[in-house]
């Protein structure tokens, strides 16, 4: 299946093909491996939770579902298209940046407490609904282009649940749209989160600042109000994939942010011919004010000696100054100021965080199972244990610690030694209860 993923995903059927082995180890590693780990976290927790959609599908669903349904069924439209239109490359390239960009990395990565924590209730029923509808209908809408993975996924699925009465998933139908599960606002605004984390978590690399380091605030330019309401509605999707306290909006006119802008020949020579030189010649004087509304509005007017052209975002290239203790980018009609200065707080948070995570690896590699419970033994060191104090509730709440005590030193032979950060190195003791 990944061969064959890899020869309809890579190119046309009427276009020649350089076959790589490579690529071929690609799509295993990026499509099938994202699509494989989706189903095992699910079935994970639904077999602890013992799920087998047997309850009435949940209709007051958290927005994170709605957008993913949304998508999904957007999804399911354009690769009707797509095989309608014998594009089985488009199709397959479709469903690829479904499962990868949208299912794995985003909506996964974002409701991933909700399968383990709390009682089993409607938010996580939902969420067991939503990834058990995705995979299902990846199954069916993937099954031409991955016949054998597509029909395990169904029967493997289909094996609990028992709502397909097909044996096959090449014996289902195809799958129909609801269109009254679309939601293009939703839909607008979620590609602003995504496009926004990825951004800021862009200049967390550039910085070397790790994920787990909380940091302040971001401080994004607006538009409009259209706009400013979108990034308002998902500012704490933003704050909790990069792990920020704030997001703050900065108007367009502020002194703070300066924005410089020059022209794009790539796009100007193949449309403009003749007048390049002149455009970009305009271009380079441009001002905030001609900036400003060449993003607010994506287009403008531009006057030369013989006539008026329109230019349009892509005919330029838009960037941003950064400023003294802040990182700054710019990405289409998005800008972001991200706040890189760490307080003491903001420090003992990180090192919390950090600790957690070697916990959570300490019980992976161990064996326990996702609902043991345990006690923690630490070799005491002075911003250790003040980390711990300001964020106890915390570190058990994540790790399920019953007990967490400090010691001078340990000789116990079960004793791991940590590195929390640079230079903050400890042993730890993990006991299931």
């Amino acid at each position: 299946d990944a061969t064959r993923w890899y020869m309809i995903t890579n190119a046309q059927p009427w276009d020649n093909l350089k076959f790589d082995l490579d690529g071929i180890t690609e799509v295993q590693r990026k499509f099938f491996r994202a699509l494989q780990n989706t189903y095992s976290f699910f079935t994970l927790y639904a077999n602890v939770d013992g799920f087998e959609y047997k309850e009435a599908d949940v209709t007051d669903r958290p927005e994170i579902d709605l957008w993913i349904l949304s998508k999904l069924n957007s999804l399911v439209k354009n690769v009707d298209t797509a095989y309608s239109e014998y594009e089985p490359t488009r199709a397959g390239r479709l469903i690829q940046e479904f499962v990868v960009d949208h299912l794995s990395n985003w909506h996964i990565r974002l409701s991933r407490k909700r399968f383990w924590r709390g009682d089993y209730g409607q938010d996580k029923i939902s969420a067991y609904q939503t990834v058990y509808t995705c995979l299902e209908t990846i199954a069916k809408i993937s099954a031409p282009l991955a016949p054998f993975y597509s029909d395990r996924l169904f029967k493997d699925l289909n094996a609990v649940s028992g709502r397909n009465t097909s044996l096959s998933v090449h014996l289902s139908l195809f799958p129909e749209v609801n269109e009254l599960a679309i939601d293009k606002e939703l839909e607008e605004r979620m590609e602003i989160a995504q496009k926004a984390s990825s951004m800021i978590l862009s200049l967390r690399k550039k910085e070397n600042l790790r994920v787990r380091q909380p940091l302040q605030k971001v401080m994004i330019p607006v538009l409009d109000d259209h706009q400013k309401a979108q990034i308002e509605a998902v500012s704490e999707l933003i704050k909790t994939e990069t792990n920020l306290k704030e997001v703050a909006f900065m108007e367009e006119d502020s002194t703070i942010l300066v924005k410089n802008i020059k022209p794009n020949f790539k796009t100007l020579g193949p449309k403009f011919g003749r007048h390049m030189k002149a455009i970009a010649n305009a271009v380079k004087e441009f001002g905030a004010e001609e900036i400003a509304t060449l993003e607010t509005n994506g287009e403008m007017e531009l006057a030369l000696a013989a006539e008026t052209i329109t230019i349009t975002l892509d005919d330029v290239e838009i960037s941003a100054q950064d400023i003294e203790g802040w990182l700054v980018m710019s990405d289409d009609k998005l800008t972001v100021a991200l706040d890189i200065s760490i307080s003491d707080e903001l420090h003992q948070e990180g090192v919390a965080r950090e600790l957690v995570n070697r916990i959570q690896n300490i019980r992976k590699e161990q064996g326990f199972e996702v609902t043991d419970k345990i006690n923690i033994t630490l070799v005491q060191q002075d911003l250790l244990k003040t980390s711990v104090d300001a964020n106890f509730d915390y570190i058990c709440s994540e790790t399920l610690t019953e007990n967490l005590t400090f010691i001078d030193s340990s000789s116990d032979e079960n004793a791991i030694d940590i590195e929390l950060e640079e230079g903050l190195t400890t042993q730890i003791v993990v006991t299931k209860i």
